[in-house]
């Protein structure tokens, strides 16, 4: 199992909207590295729900259910997508500014190269953005 960061706008489709839904189609990632990232990742990976936009915050978590396969709204084999579903909201939002305020987040993608929407998390990023959400690690 492996761990990532995807990046949605709240308004355009939030962890709420997904909880509602139970499951969804995580489309619309056309940047070369996330896209490289996202045919990386397996079933029964996790994935933290990141709010962009003006939240700016880590909100809590999903499982990916189906791995990548070609985007179905494309006529264009570059562009793949996963199904997710949601698994737990977290206690507190994360925000990004606690995250960059973290030396241990120094080399983490999402301070780094910041635009990018799909992004590894090593298992010690993981628990501690779980830790600091007030999440029980399990």
């Amino acid at each position: 199992m492996a761990y990532w960061l995807f990046k949605e706008e709240p308004d355009h489709y939030s962890l709420d909207d997904l909880f509602r839904d139970k499951r969804t189609v995580w489309d619309g990632v056309e940047n070369n590295l996330a896209l490289k990232h996202l045919r990386s990742v397996q079933k029964g990976d996790r994935v933290l729900y990141y709010h962009t936009g003006k939240e700016k915050a880590v909100v809590g978590e999903m499982e990916v259910v189906k791995g990548p396969y070609p985007d179905p709204a494309r006529d264009d084999d570059r562009f793949a997508v996963v199904d997710v579903k949601p698994i737990q909201r977290f206690k507190r939002p994360v925000p990004l500014a606690e995250i960059k305020a973290d030396p241990q987040f120094a080399d983490f993608a999402l301070v780094r190269i910041s635009r990018l929407s799909v992004m590894p998390v090593t298992e010690e990023q993981w628990a501690e953005i779980e830790r600091m959400s007030s999440v029980v690690v399990h």
